[in-house]
């Protein structure tokens, strides 16, 4: 474990059975090695049969010194006839580095067999002259893993800190075992870095055995857990597995799932889940059952289930917590879920925000979902609802490539999509489609479609129908393939088409595989946004927020994952995160791969990586007809400060780890670039309080129109107060401050960026000033704000740092107690804490936190941490479009059409007119009381991505800090 100069890490500690009576652990610093390394906190821990496998927290502190080595010192963990457990402190210097060594960014790296993997090497300080590396197999070990490039590199003055790639190869071979191989990585007068390389073996399996992962499950009380089964060989025949609880044990752990599951030729080598619950009791111990999983003539595997207990006094209080609100979460009977397991957006069904209704999802659920289940295999080693969590995903929400009709083989990278300009009222629509502004050329496509065979995309579209509430799953029988999709539920719908005034309650809702059967008659939606006649054709947009929030997660599981020695088991899941990663580079681009700068339609189209802003932008999109003849791509010019992940960036990077390297040849290294890009788009957007403001453009007023006189730009891209949308303004609302500015603590976190550190600093404290906590449960945090001012200057340098803002302000509109945004806002506090556990601002910033929990904790309801809220906006149900005020629903002249429920579409009707089915929600009266004059009505709403950013609040919060 490395700890901080000046600072402390934890380690944690558990028993691995439950034990008759109270355990005593000790944990004592050797007598040698770096005695600046100390134990400060669980040097004696007890463990009862109660809470013995529930993990508590040691703490090292390393000492400030004037030396710049790192030093190490053993931790030995131990108990009365037990085998003591050493532990490896080693201390991270923050002195100036005056003394040279070799940098290596994995001293584990795990080779395919028949593949590559690659680590990378640079040096702490810089040379006086040319230095070189050498990466030399040992003699020994597995000597089918070979050095196939970077055997030799070269470090100069000036790129002494530039990591350099080093390749390893495995040759294919006969044999079934993961053998390994040291690598040293050595230079003349250095210490040479030793690079442990795993092969892991891709050659068939002869005997027949049953592959059970995991064989420990937590499964918390109240609640479920799963683990998966399959066949290690392809059977002949089927093959039935059963899985039965053992006669003693924890009575309250059942198989409630998967107790016989068969297996053919065709399904053998895909995961089985079975499904355990845990009875809620009233105890406080966490008891134990043993699952065995058998078949005829083959060994049976037991899988040990341990109750997570969430009665008082069943551990730390922070992870029992969390332990309960995941069971909440995953509860058939709170409601979160569909039958299919997927995330609705809220458990209430009239709710109108972002979706217009309740039980439509959004890829930002699925991606809380994956965040989430990362959590509870961080608590419980129980990576299978993780996995699971993955492949729900890719089955309703990426499209498959039947839901790709065609597969983009018509797609001319050349000429990616005719233009369509954007306009600043939906009044102004349908906008003309022309052919003759030049698009710019698409860098990626090719480079993608080489490394995965295919042209199709590998991205979440941002917005499904689960419940198919509008209906456009039913009704089959069109000559027509509809995407692929032949359910009559969990349907791809789309709203916003119409320019940045276009609210929720201006949308008209649009199926993402247009027919032409709903719509106009024979035209479908398309009229309504695109001037032309309709035809039948697919489209999807894809929210690159939430895509980088699923690398985010994958990354945090193979942390986690890794500390547990568990990796293996993810390893698949984090292959699909690096490809989410290679395809989410279109986030990067303008809209029409014009270059940055552009003020014309007519300006400069980019060639090769001219037109990427290396941020992420506010969308990208795809589609094509529906007999495959045409197809298009598109990404978008306006960036958001808010939408920004530079962990992610920093994740998919050369410096990230190697099991979320994406595969194709330039993506690392347009990640590596993307990383310095946002966090100086953070800096250059931040005000003089310290808070983000909204983002740039490459593309005013959305038809690449003339740049406001003097606007200071970034990178060529000018600086808008609230870019993609103006109802309400983008940027008014803290959530945006609470979700970016988390991911740039989790950056320094993990990696000490100086710039990112820089922010957050003033961040934080402006964020904690703006931070009332009362008594009881009431807290009050930032909800609306208002800008004033612009950056003080423009923004050009790859390398270089922006400069601050005086004349750039935020002010705080007015307050809020929502739990959602509270508990992002309370993780970027808990991240830059645990990074500065003993700066006043740090101390400030871990009370506050704690403060936010401790208040919402109070606000528990059976289903989750909720508070009542107003909804004014519900008198909009109604509108009627008015020229006067461009509110209301906007149905242009001579549009005349039908949703599948038989509502029509024609100018006049309101957001209520083509959602008829409004009346009949049970908490409609409410709404209609309203409209008639009466009190703003109060929903009590449970908000899935909410509920769950709170859960990982608390697991974050008592994995940081265990003494509370």
């Amino acid at each position: 474990m490395n700890v901080p100069e000046g600072g402390t890490a934890t380690y944690s500690v558990r028993l691995s059975a439950q034990p008759s009576g109270n355990v005593t652990v000790t944990s004592t610093a050797a007598s040698g090695g770096d005695t600046n390394l100390t134990v400060s906190g669980g040097a004696s821990l007890t463990f009862t049969s109660a809470n013995w496998n529930t993990p508590q927290n040691v703490t090292v502190a390393a000492a400030e010194d004037a030396d710049t080595t790192n030093g190490s010192r053993t931790i030995n963990v131990a108990s009365s006839g037990l085998t003591t457990v050493p532990v490896t402190a080693t201390e991270v210097d923050n002195d100036p580095t005056t003394t040279q060594s070799l940098v290596v960014s994995a001293t584990n790296v795990s080779v395919p067999e028949g593949g590559t993997a690659t680590y990378t090497v640079r040096l702490n300080a810089q040379p006086t002259g040319n230095v070189t590396v050498t990466n030399t197999a040992a003699s020994g070990g597995d000597t089918n893993i070979t050095v196939s490039a970077g055997a030799s590199l070269t470090f100069t003055t000036a790129n002494w800190n530039t990591p350099q790639t080093v390749t390893l190869a495995a040759a294919q071979d006969a044999d079934t075992t993961n053998g390994t191989r040291t690598i040293n990585v050595a230079s003349s007068g250095l210490t040479t870095v030793p690079v442990t390389a795993t092969e892991f073996d891709d050659d068939p399996v002869t005997t027949q055995s049953l592959i059970v992962t995991p064989t420990s499950v937590t499964v918390p009380e109240g609640a479920t857990a799963i683990f998966g089964v399959r066949l290690a060989v392809q059977p002949t025949a089927n093959v039935t597995v059963t899985s039965t609880a053992a006669t003693t044990g924890d009575t309250n752990i059942t198989v409630t799932g998967g107790a016989s599951l068969t297996f053919t030729s065709a399904n053998w080598n895909t995961n089985q889940n079975v499904t355990l619950s845990a009875a809620q009791d009233a105890d406080n111990t966490n008891g134990t059952r043993t699952i065995n999983v058998a078949s005829s003539g083959l060994t049976t595997v037991p899988v040990t289930a341990t109750e997570a207990d969430d009665e008082p006094g069943s551990g730390n209080t922070y992870i029992t917590e969390f332990q309960a609100q995941y069971a909440k979460l995953k509860a058939s009977a709170s409601g979160y879920l569909s039958p299919e397991g997927i995330p609705y957006h809220s458990i209430e069904t009239l709710m109108v925000e972002a979706p217009d209704h309740g039980h439509e999802t959004t890829s930002e659920a699925f991606s809380f979902l994956l965040w989430l289940e990362a959590q509870y295999g961080r608590v419980t080693q129980n990576w299978a609802p993780f996995n699971a969590a993955w492949t729900l995903m890719e089955n309703y929400i990426i499209p498959s490539a039947a839901g790709q009709p065609g597969g983009q083989t018509s797609y001319n990278p050349s000429d990616p999509a005719d233009y369509a300009p954007e306009f600043n009222q939906p009044s102004q629509y349908p906008s003309p489609l022309s052919t003759s502004v030049v698009a710019g050329a698409d860098p990626l496509a090719n480079e993608l479609a080489s490394t995965y065979g295919n042209r199709n995309m590998y991205a979440m579209h941002w917005l499904i129908d689960v419940d198919d509430v509008y209906g456009y799953g039913t009704g089959r029988g069109s000559s027509l393939t509809e995407c692929g999709d032949n359910t009559k539920r969990v349907t791809y719908i789309n709203t916003y088409q119409r320019g940045p005034q276009e609210s929720v309650w201006e949308t008209i809702p649009h199926p993402s595989c247009e027919t032409t059967r709903y719509g106009m008659s024979g035209q479908g939606f398309q009229p309504l946004f695109i001037q032309g006649t309709g035809s039948a054709q697919w489209r999807y947009t894809n929210a690159p927020d939430a895509d980088a929030r699923a690398v985010q997660a994958a990354y945090w599981a193979l942390t986690w994952a890794t500390e547990q020695g568990n990796q293996s088991q993810i390893a698949s899941t984090l292959t699909k995160a690096a490809k989410l990663g290679d395809y989410l580079r279109y986030a990067m681009y303008d809209k029409y791969f014009k270059n940055p700068g552009c003020a014309s339609p007519t300006c400069t189209a980019g060639s090769g990586k001219s037109s990427s802003a290396y941020l992420l932008n506010w969308y990208f999109a795809w589609g094509g007809a529906m007999d495959g003849a045409w197809s298009w791509r598109i990404g978008s010019s306006h960036n958001h400060g808010g939408y920004q992940n530079p962990l992610a960036a920093w994740a998919l990077s050369p410096a990230g780890p190697t099991a979320l390297r994406p595969q194709s040849p330039t993506a690392a290294a347009d990640w590596n670039q993307s990383l310095t890009r946002q966090v100086q788009f953070y800096k250059w957007l931040q005000s003089a309080e310290g808070a983000i403001a909204g983002g740039a453009t490459n593309s005013w007023d959305g038809a690449y129109a003339a740049r406001p006189a003097g606007a200071p730009q970034f990178f060529g891209m000018t600086y808008d107060v609230d870019p993609v949308y103006h109802d309400p303004p983008s940027n008014q609302w803290f959530g945006f401050q609470g979700w970016g500015v988390q991911r740039l603590a989790e950056l320094y976190y993990v990696t000490g960026n100086a710039m990112a550190k820089t922010v957050l600093d003033k961040w934080v404290a402006w964020a904690i000033s703006e931070t009332t906590l009362g008594t009881g449960s009431t807290f009050q945090i930032p909800n609306e704000m208002d800008w004033s001012g612009a950056p003080s200057a423009s923004f050009n340098s790859t390398t270089g740092t922006p400069a601050d803002n005086p004349g750039l302000h935020v002010s705080v509109r007015n307050r809020t107690n929502d739990v959602g945004v509270a508990a992002a806002y309370v993780r970027t506090l808990i991240y830059y804490a645990a990074k500065e556990p003993t700066s006043t601002l740090g101390i400030s910033a871990k009370n506050t936190a704690k403060g936010l929990l401790d208040r919402m904790l109070l606000l528990k309801d059976s289903r989750g941490i909720v508070v009542p809220e107003t909804r004014a906006d519900y008198n909009r149900f109604d509108d009627v479009w008015s020229s006067g005020t461009q509110q209301g629903l906007y149905i242009p002249s001579g549009f005349s059409g039908v949703m599948p429920n038989g509502d029509t579409i024609v100018p006049g009707k309101t957001f209520l007119g083509i959602r008829s089915f409004y009346t009949s929600d049970p908490e409609w009266p409410k709404v209609q009381a309203y409209l008639n004059g009466g009190a703003v009505p109060t929903f009590t709403y449970h908000r899935f991505w909410a509920q769950a950013d709170i859960a990982m609040a608390l697991a974050d919060y008592g994995s940081f800090f265990p003494a509370g």
